[in-house]
């Protein structure tokens, strides 16, 4: 059975604690199931400081991996091949949503690329949680929101975007899913696209596909989601 990769958004100013609900399911996989969790930081120093801090055991310090702009390509492998084995990847930051705008996004890509589950301890800001989970360039994005209800003003503005070069970020209502998966298909047909579904609920869902691709059964569902097409 494979692993997963779970992201942890780690506080930015270093004194404040970790989210609870993240430190819980850490605390518990690592006395669980020490064996099959590791844990990734982005810097030694830091990711020691905070981990005692947070009353995590100084034991677990040792097997630490680091992952950072330095090591990504090679730790990486590392990481995959972990997951691959079963492990619980708990990925952390020097402070942040690991993988917004960090190298973290190539790990996660790598992660879909291979069929791998992605996921995240609860986060409160939906759209960048989106683009970490959804492994996409986005240095640079646009956050389109919600398109105009009037079928006509929708179409001119899909046209229009059809020209964007940037990542795109959607949002609609639950009970419009399925025909913004439509137009969205007909508009970027080849380009990526990441539809996350009821993002930190249990019935979590993530899609990584073409956007003409997105499975027809989604559009017979009402969800809460955020889609977003890539870069081209």
């Amino acid at each position: 059975m494979k692993g997963k990769l779970v992201l942890v958004p780690t506080p930015i100013a270093p004194d404040l604690p970790l989210e609870e609900v993240a430190k819980t399911l850490i605390h518990n996989s690592l006395k669980d199931d020490f064996e099959n969790t590791r844990i990734v930081v982005e810097e030694a120093k830091e990711g020691r400081r905070r981990w005692l801090k947070w009353g995590f055991p100084r034991e677990s310090i040792e097997d630490f991996i680091l992952y950072n702009e330095h090591n990504h390509e090679s730790a990486g492998k590392q990481i995959i091949s972990e997951i691959e084995k079963g492990c619980t990847v708990y990925m952390m930051s020097d402070g942040g949503l690991p993988a917004f705008c960090d190298p973290g996004k190539n790990l996660v890509s790598q992660c879909h690329r291979q069929k791998l589950k992605v996921t995240a301890t609860p986060f409160p800001h939906s759209i960048s949680l989106a683009l970490s989970l959804s492994g996409f360039d986005h240095d640079t994005f646009v956050f389109e929101g919600f398109l105009p209800k009037d079928n006509d003003d929708r179409k001119k503005r899909l046209d229009t975007l059809r020209g964007e070069k940037r990542t795109i970020i959607f949002m609609d209502t639950p009970y419009r899913l399925g025909k913004l998966i439509s137009e969205v298909g007909r508009n970027f047909g080849q380009r990526p696209c990441f539809l996350g579904l009821d993002l930190g609920f249990p019935q979590e869902e993530l899609i990584v596909c073409k956007a003409s691709q997105i499975p027809s059964v989604f559009s017979k569902q009402k969800r809460e989601f955020i889609l977003i097409i890539s870069q081209s």
